[in-house]
């Protein structure tokens, strides 16, 4: 049990809060007053704040692991030369969502650190029931103050695109540019002059776009449409807006059929306002590990939830007619389309074949009953400098793949991989892929500041609502390259006993390869963190294999 502290005594505090894009807050404004609270709490007890942890733009579904400034301190909870005797925190239902304090607290108890809340009126008590039901409360409040935030959000942006037609911000499609649509209906808005906007036609793209469909129309394919507009060097929507497609710069401009089938598929070009056509879910980060908290990802909707305007809201580019008789076209082919035959438990490496010259994954595919990975980056970009046909059988694949880990894992060549490994953790080299993941990290890191300050002078809901989802952008990419630098990552600390342990596991797994299932074989690549990269000019794949925070060992 932690005692309150007797008055005079000194005692030590650090402070945590937290501040979202979600509460449409000042950062600093918020930190005050939180702080405030905290210190009118500690106050009579003669206790001072000595360290501060204060997350800003970090949501509170995320848990504490996965917040910068909680997760720092979650680690000073660990060392027992921190400088402060107990935590505070500003407000429970910012710091807590639905269960996170029963996953947090257990590890304040466990490192002797006192968790005090203005709530409780000072430390909380681990063998409180009462202090743990309102703790528990305080979860359940905060995730119920964030599920009506964003029900109330979604219900008046429907309506405003609905009754008003109102732009609700975001990249405008290809062909369109923003304009100004006169002074913001909220008067106190108005009066801080902040204005609406709304699409026009963009006089060199517009025309661009009704080729588009023309063609399209008229019978060329999707393919066809791509190539032609490459090789006449219109430039595409990456092309002719390089700033707000920094993510797609890879391309060089070239006309990619993605492209081509969004425009076709765009709505908006009949000049009315069509809103949700996506729409964001939260989906588990680990199935195995639910305290992991969840990932936004967003999903098509389907048709008949899309959100139209009334009534027109801005220049047609594509009448109605013409716009549905292109998705007509889309139907019809569609229906027509043979489709792919699949086997149970196909593609045992998808996801672990790369292509030698460009990098990108080679894609599963089934002809004739036989399995290939196949590099398209040709069909979705067809002026890029690439060979036209890459493909490799998985059958031819496999035997390489097995003799290569079998022959790793032999009990001949245990000690040399486990020392192999060790070394490896001793020495880390720095790659390429290491130092990209940390640059993506660095500049989106100064991308959300830029974006969080613009974001506290947006002049209008639209603009607000641009820079949240720009925001969520740069956090999905800083996301990734954690992703990829844990695991390019090298010495990270595992014992040589704790890799023979690993190495010993693996070796049981492959020593049961050849009459093992394919699902069973799949788990045993995926356990290996198996590469391959296949090179189409030698007919030859380069393999490698790695442990989840350990060294990496590899071959031809």
């Amino acid at each position: 049990m932690t005692l309150p502290p007797k008055v005079g005594s000194k005692m030590q505090f650090a402070f945590y809060g937290r501040v979202s894009t979600e509460d449409q807050q000042d950062p600093e404004s918020s930190r005050q007053w939180q702080r405030s609270r905290c210190e009118l709490l500690i106050g009579p007890h003669g206790g001072e704040i000595v360290a501060e942890y204060f997350d800003i733009g970090e949501s509170r579904s995320l848990p504490w692991k996965r917040r910068p400034q909680a997760n720092r301190l979650l680690d000073a909870l660990a060392n027992p030369e921190r400088d402060f005797d107990a935590v505070i925190i500003g407000e429970p239902q910012r710091a807590f969502y639905g269960a996170q304090y029963g996953d947090t607290f257990p590890l304040f108890v466990h490192y002797g650190v006192g968790l005090w809340v203005p709530e409780i009126g000072g430390a909380i008590d681990p063998a409180s029931d009462v202090h743990d039901l309102i703790m528990n409360l305080y979860g359940g409040m905060g995730k119920g103050e964030r599920t009506r935030i964003r029900t109330r959000v979604q219900a008046a942006m429907r309506s405003q695109v609905k009754l008003e037609g109102r732009y609700q911000g975001g990249r405008p499609p290809f062909g369109y540019q923003l304009a100004d649509a006169g002074p913001h209906p909220n008067p106190a808005k108005a009066t801080e002059g902040k204005r609406l906007r709304h699409l026009e036609e963009h006089p060199t793209y517009a025309p661009v776009v009704q080729r588009i469909f023309a063609e399209y129309l008229s019978g060329s394919g999707i393919k066809a449409i791509a190539k032609a507009l490459t090789d006449d060097g219109i430039p595409s929507p990456s092309g002719a807006d390089p700033e707000r497609n920094r993510h797609r710069s890879s391309s060089g401009g070239v006309w990619g059929q993605s492209a081509i089938r969004a425009i076709l598929k765009n709505p908006r070009y009949t000049g009315y306002q069509v809103w949700s056509r996506q729409q964001k879910h939260e989906v588990l980060l680990d199935v195995n590990d639910v305290a992991a908290g969840h990932v936004t990802k967003q999903r098509w909707n389907p048709d008949d939830e899309w959100q139209w305007s009334t009534e027109p809201a801005h220049e047609a580019i594509i009448s109605m007619d013409d716009w549905r008789a292109a998705q007509d076209v889309f139907a019809s082919r569609s229906r027509t389309a043979k489709p792919k035959r699949r086997r149970k438990n196909d593609y045992m490496l998808k996801g672990m074949v790369h292509c030698s010259i460009c990098g990108r994954k080679l894609v599963a595919s089934v002809s004739r009953d036989t399995l290939y990975y196949q590099c398209r980056i040709r069909q979705e970009y067809p002026g890029i400098d690439h060979p036209k046909s890459i493909s490799v059988r998985e059958e031819h694949l496999l035997p390489v793949v097995d003799s290569y880990l079998m022959q790793l894992f032999a009990q001949d060549n245990l000690d040399s991989t486990v020392t192999s490994l060790v070394s490896a953790q001793a020495t880390p080299s720095v790659t390429a892929e290491e130092l990209e993941a940390r640059r993506v990290i660095r500049d989106s890191d100064r991308a959300i500041a830029n974006l969080q300050r613009a974001l506290r002078l947006a002049e209008d809901d639209e603009q607000t609502g641009d820079m949240l989802r720009l925001i969520n952008e740069e956090k999905s990419a800083r996301k990734g390259a954690e992703i990829r630098l844990r695991r390019l990552t090298t010495g990270q600390g595992l014992t040589e006993d704790e890799i023979r342990r690993v190495v010993g596991l693996l070796k049981e797994a492959t020593s049961i390869l050849s009459a093992a299932s394919p699902e069973d074989r799949r788990r045993v690549y995926e356990a290996a963190n198996l590469g391959i990269t296949y090179d189409h000019d030698r007919k030859a794949a380069k393999l490698s294999w790695a442990l989840d925070n350990g060294g990496v060992g590899g071959g031809t």
